[in-house]
């Protein structure tokens, strides 16, 4: 509703405009302006907040990547006849912005726009791994080890750092019934440069894919695939 003909409103005129219940509007653009997103103006109305401008550089980062790197996921998803998912670190949480499902494949409804603990996927370990200590202490507290987890999930700060740093040095990851159990995956980074922007994963089911097969068969053609969309994203960084 915020546009360049109309860029601030006040609260009564927007559950009129909207036709939403005036205490809901309320709730909303409260919520809004403690975040950020709105701010309030000294004769009432309320207009944009500067964190707005955060969703549109991310969205247009996030653009350039999927536009990118969605046509290798699909070629390694006919290759492989598995499940290839795209996603990025946003807080303490793997959020998923390409998916290509197999069928077969029997989870929890993860879609484009959905998101998981970082702790226990495959790409949301990678690409805590590759995080500063600092950052890395910032991102995930107590609270990121969410009840909802698979069988062999890490459930500690210290668990999960050990393992965060081998994953580090080998510069894959794997995840073990950790989601969910029946469910395992390896997750490969995406880079510009030297710096880790995203995480790709081919997801199988456990029944069919033990844990070595993972690493045989599966592992060369993510790492292919994943060194191939960052040489291009390098490049039109570079440009």
């Amino acid at each position: 509703m915020f546009t360049e003909q109309r860029p601030t409103w006040r609260v009564s005129d927007l559950a009129t405009e909207s036709t939403l219940p005036l205490p809901t509007v309320y709730r909303v653009v409260m919520t809004l302006t403690s975040e950020g997103y709105l701010d309030r103006l000294p004769n009432g109305d309320y207009r944009p907040g500067v964190k707005v401008l955060t969703l549109g550089s991310a969205a247009l980062r996030s653009l350039d990547l999927v536009e990118i790197a969605t046509p290798r996921l699909q070629e390694l998803s006919e290759r492989t006849g598995e499940t290839v998912n795209l996603a990025v670190l946003q807080e303490d949480r793997a959020l998923y912005l390409v998916r290509l499902r197999n069928a077969d494949l029997v989870t929890a409804n993860i879609q484009v726009g959905s998101t998981l603990p970082a702790v226990y996927t495959s790409i949301g370990k990678l690409l805590l791994a590759y995080l500063p200590e600092t950052e890395l202490g910032e991102r995930v507290s107590p609270a990121s080890f969410s009840l909802n987890h698979g069988p062999n999930a890490q459930s500690t700060m210290k668990g999960l750092r050990a393992e965060l740093k081998q994953l580090r040095r080998q510069g894959w990851s794997l995840q073990n019934e950790e989601v969910a159990f029946g469910l395992r995956s390896v997750a490969a980074p995406v880079r510009i440069g030297e710096r880790v922007v995203a995480g790709a994963n081919v997801a199988v089911q456990a029944r069919d894919w033990p844990t070595e097969r993972i690493v045989e068969e599966l592992r060369p053609h993510l790492l292919e695939t994943c060194a191939a969309i960052s040489e291009l994203l390098t490049d039109g960084a570079a440009r």
